[in-house]
């Protein structure tokens, strides 16, 4: 037997609760992992909330990240004893995911935990820091440079915001933060940020061709943010784009794109096949640094993780959400 936060649906009615489970109810899967601890994402919290149709079959054990054990395996890459990591391939939305002691999954999906790294360090990065080491490998394969000029992350004071500009300071970069959260200036500087702009000098609608600033951005917002950002970027430039918290729209034009040779990444680090995703964790054991990580976790327990996955949507969460699932 095991405890998991499970999802439950009835008509139009959601519900979430602590069950325990027999492994016999874990969906098929070839490795079997003893889960050590999770996170709450925000794609997470809009499971756990019903904010947004994430969840695509009930029951249905949220978190798309996890850390633990093998303990079983009839896999080829895996055996009992080994240390994975899992990010995203639907787990969490139609296969049960992380916020649980158990999960079994494909061995397909996993990565090895890194060296540098324990299960917990690695889920104060989780998806968020994982796609963060995508962002920055994204900008760093197109060419951009320290030399080239300053870097825009935007969400700065968010999960994959906070990462990034760890990993872009620690390579050399001059890092510009956008955040709405004035009172975080002190988190961000000493996070790596040489700048704090307020998220409302982007937010706005704005011109299709601006100012040249960036020499490259990390977005995790979308919307007008985005547009503005690719209206600012610089000759040649690139932009790493990865999340929508601002909006799902992309409100802009051609032009930055065909007058000025600037390149727009899309980054996705769910279906992410393996060889980026070994990148991007090779990336954050190099060169992030355990007294970052711990500046960005907060620590909850499995219990706790409905109640907080709400201040996530409103935006009141700085930072990584750590779950211990045996807690």
């Amino acid at each position: 037997m095991f405890n998991a936060l499970l999802i439950y649906k009835s008509e139009e009615q959601q519900s979430v609760a602590i069950s325990s489970q027999e492994q016999q109810a874990l969906p098929e899967g070839d490795v079997l992992v003893r889960v050590d601890y999770s996170t709450i994402n925000y794609k997470d919290a809009l499971a756990i909330t019903g904010a947004a149709p994430v969840v695509r079959s009930f029951p249905m054990v949220p978190g798309i990240d996890l850390a633990g054990v093998v303990e079983e395996s009839s896999h080829s890459r895996w055996q009992a004893g080994d240390k994975v990591v899992l990010n995203g391939w639907g787990v969490g939305e139609a296969h049960w995911g992380g916020l649980s002691q158990y999960a079994r999954l494909k061995g397909d999906w996993l990565v090895p935990l890194p060296e540098a790294f324990d299960s917990r360090q690695a889920m104060i990065i989780g998806t968020a820091g994982y796609t963060a080491g995508l962002c920055v490998n994204a900008l760093v394969d197109h060419g951009v440079s320290p030399e080239d000029g300053e870097i825009l992350v935007t969400g700065a004071s968010g999960g994959v915001g906070s990462i990034a500009i760890a990993l872009l300071a620690a390579a050399g970069y001059q890092v510009v933060a956008s955040t709405g959260k004035v009172a975080e200036t002190e988190y961000l500087h000493a996070l790596g940020a040489s700048e704090i702009i307020d998220r409302a000098t982007l937010s706005a609608s704005g011109k299709p061709m601006q100012r040249e600033r960036w020499a490259g951005v990390v977005d995790a917002v979308g919307g007008h943010t985005l547009a503005n950002a690719c209206a600012q970027t610089r000759y040649r430039g690139a932009l790493a784009a990865c999340g929508l918290a601002e909006s799902m729209d992309f409100p802009t034009s051609v032009a930055p794109f065909i007058l000025r040779g600037v390149t727009l990444y899309g980054i996705d680090s769910v279906m992410a096949p393996l060889a980026p995703r070994e990148r991007a964790w090779a990336r954050l054991a190099r060169d992030l640094k355990a007294q970052t990580l711990e500046s960005v976790a907060t620590d909850i327990t499995l219990a706790q993780a409905p109640d907080v996955a709400a201040d996530v949507l409103a935006g009141k969460i700085k930072g990584r959400l750590v779950v211990d699932v045996n807690a």
